[in-house]
C-alpha cells in the first residue's frame, strides 16, 4: 500500500483480535507504531511480535473509559513517535460485566449504558480530541474508527452497544467534515461476524452456524480481514476517501 512506510500511527486496542492483527499488518507495511490496550501484557507481546518481524512498535496500558488515561495514550504516542500521522481506534469494552449485561431496554441497567457510552463512544471522541491537533501539525492524517453492523441492524439485545457504535458513525462523519480542510480524513470500518479470540469465547456453534447462513461467502471473518481494510484506509491509496462507514461483513445484510 502506498504511503504507510514510515507513517507514525497509534493503534488503540491492540492486544487481541482486530487490533492486534491491525498492528501486525501495519508493522509489515513499514509503519512506526505506538500500541495501547487495557491488557498491558498482551499489548507488549504484540509490540514485541511487530519488532521481531523487523517493524517498529512501542506499547503501553490505557483505559478507554478514563479520560486522563486516553490523554496519556496520545501523549505517549507523540513522545515515542515524534508526531502522529494516523490513528486506528479498535478498542471497546466487550467485558462480560458490560456487554454481558446489555439487555433489552425494558430490563436495562443505566450503569451498563453509562459505561458502554463512556468507553466505546466518549473514549473515541477523546482520542480524536487529543490526536487531531497533532495530525494537523503533521500536515494531515487519517483516523479509522471501528464500529459495528449492530449500529443499524436492530438487534433484540445489546442496545447500548449498538447506540455507542451508531454514535461512532456520527463522530466519524463529524471529524471528516470539521477537519477535512485541514487534511484530516476520517472513516470507519463496520465488522460483521469476526472470529476473534473474544468472539470465539462467546459464540456457540449454533450461533456461528446462524452467522454463516447470513453471509454470501463460504466463511466467517477473521481479524486479518479487518486489519487489511483499516490499513488500506490509513494509506495514501485512499487519499480521496473520507466520511465513510465501510461494512466488512462477508456480504451479510446488503444496504443501499
Amino acid at each position: 500500500m502506498r504511503g504507510l512506510d514510515g507513517k507514525r500511527i497509534l493503534v488503540a486496542g491492540a492486544a487481541t483480535g482486530i487490533g492486534a492483527a491491525t498492528a501486525l499488518r501495519l508493522g509489515r507495511e513499514g509503519a512506526r507504531l505506538h500500541l495501547g490496550d487495557l491488557n498491558e501484557s498482551g499489548v507488549q507481546e504484540i509490540a514485541a511480535e511487530v519488532n521481531a518481524a523487523g517493524g517498529s512498535a512501542t506499547a503501553g496500558r490505557f483505559d478507554l473509559a478514563d479520560a486522563a488515561s486516553v490523554a496519556g495514550l496520545v501523549e505517549s504516542a507523540v513522545k515515542q513517535l515524534g508526531g502522529l500521522d494516523g490513528v486506528a481506534n479498535v478498542a471497546a469494552d466487550l467485558s462480560p460485566a458490560t456487554l454481558g449485561n446489555d439487555v433489552a431496554v425494558t430490563e436495562m441497567d443505566p450503569s451498563v449504558w453509562e459505561q458502554t457510552l463512556r468507553a466505546n463512544l466518549i473514549g473515541y471522541a477523546l482520542i480524536s480530541k487529543h490526536a487531531v491537533p497533532h495530525l494537523i501539525a503533521a500536515g494531515g492524517g487519517a483516523i479509522v474508527n471501528t464500529t459495528s453492523g449492530a449500529s443499524w441492524v436492530g438487534e433484540s439485545t445489546r442496545p447500548a452497544y449498538a447506540a455507542s457504535k451508531a454514535g461512532i458513525n456520527a463522530l466519524t462523519r463529524h471529524i471528516a467534515s470539521a477537519y477535512g480542510k485541514d487534511g484530516i480524513r476520517a472513516n470507519a470500518v463496520s465488522p460483521g461476524a469476526v472470529l476473534s479470540e473474544t468472539a470465539l469465547a462467546m459464540m456457540s456453534e449454533e450461533f456461528k452456524a446462524q452467522m454463516r447462513a447470513g453471509v454470501t461467502v463460504p466463511r466467517l471473518g477473521v481479524p486479518d480481514d479487518l486489519a487489511s481494510t483499516i490499513a488500506y484506509l490509513l494509506s495514501d491509496d485512499t487519499s480521496w476517501v473520507s466520511g465513510q462507514v465501510w461494512s466488512v461483513n462477508g456480504g451479510g445484510g446488503f444496504r443501499d
